[in-house]
């Protein structure tokens, strides 16, 4: 678990980078800056308007186009990567499919009016229910990883370890971890397979809207009006757990309708007692010595069904 770190909601229209480095790292401290911006994946170098902003050196880790090497050189890697990535897109179906057969009853329950001594356990049960599903999904999902470390031993591959090794050159002389956004399951895996933050250590970092969820405990995808695909929030995986008790929710104010009390209450009270903090633009939360300090302003699902700022 991480000592210092700030999570932020997205930095392209209100970047507050800046302000959190400098919370974190001193102003005569010219060490540069190391940052991940491996979710952008193709785009990973184009990162001139971050350096612009933060004023300060900066490093790109250039963790997407590592792991393109490394692929380039261990096809068999490749190939079990691929393998994993199916495995885990079908296990994620399965859940999916499971998971519609548990919600929609549950929202049913919250809507029904009449006896509340009838009621109240019965929404009870099937709240425990969902939860349940949801941590048997991370658990499959975990051993998923599992055996593919067992199987494939990815930290002792030779092309694995030559990365691994600049890396750590690079973190090392850092004052400072940023971890950019993008496709959240593309960023986690690659800073899986170099155990990033195991090399990093016990260090401040700042990460936002995808980065920030790689931090958290549990990865939750949701989108109340998704173009396509279910409307009901899935977890994903378990993250990195280097901070605690928050669910993070990047783009809120487009992913969630947050007015529609049903959803919100549901949302909050089957992550409880985890924080569904709502990372839209502006939006900061210092985690210090163990516990979270949000900016004002800074807004979580309430389990009464609406939003308070975190904290209160």
């Amino acid at each position: 678990m991480l000592s210092s770190a700030i999570l932020l909601g997205p930095q392209r229209h209100v970047p507050i980078v800046r302000e959190a480095v400098a919370a974190l790292v001193a102003r005569d401290d010219r060490r540069p800056l190391a940052a991940v911006t491996a979710g952008w994946e193709e785009r990973e170098s184009e990162d001139q308007e971050l350096r612009e902003h933060v004023q300060r050196p900066v490093v790109n880790l250039e963790v997407w186009g590592r792991v393109e090497r490394i692929f380039e050189r261990d096809r068999d890697l490749l190939l079990a990567m691929r393998e994993r990535h199916d495995r885990l897109r079908a296990v994620q179906e399965l859940y999916r499919l499971r998971l519609g057969g548990l919600i929609e009853p549950m929202r049913e329950l919250m809507r029904r009016a009449g006896d509340e001594a009838l009621l109240a356990p019965e929404r009870e049960d099937a709240m425990a229910m969902v939860k349940v599903l949801d941590e048997q999904h991370q658990r499959r999902v975990a051993a998923i990883h599992a055996e593919f470390e067992d199987r494939h031993r990815p930290g002792e591959r030779a092309a694995v370890q030559r990365e691994r090794r600049d890396l750590q050159r690079w973190l090392a002389s850092s004052s400072c971890l940023l971890v950019a956004g993008g496709h959240v399951s593309v960023l986690l895996h690659r800073l899986r397979l170099f155990d990033l933050f195991g090399l990093y250590g016990d260090r401040p970092v700042i990460a936002w809207s995808a980065g920030a969820m790689v931090l958290t405990e549990r990865i939750v995808l949701f989108h109340d009006d998704p173009p396509q695909g279910s409307a009901h929030a899935e977890v994903m995986e378990a993250g990195f757990g280097l901070v605690r008790g928050l669910v993070a929710l990047p783009h809120a104010r487009h992913r969630l309708q947050t007015g529609d009390a049903e959803r919100v209450q549901l949302m909050a009270q089957r992550f409880a007692p985890a924080v569904c903090a709502l990372l839209d633009k502006g939006a900061r939360l210092d985690w210090r010595a163990g516990r979270w300090q949000p900016a004002p302003g800074t807004r979580q699902l309430t389990t009464a069904g609406g939003t308070a700022e975190v904290g209160t």
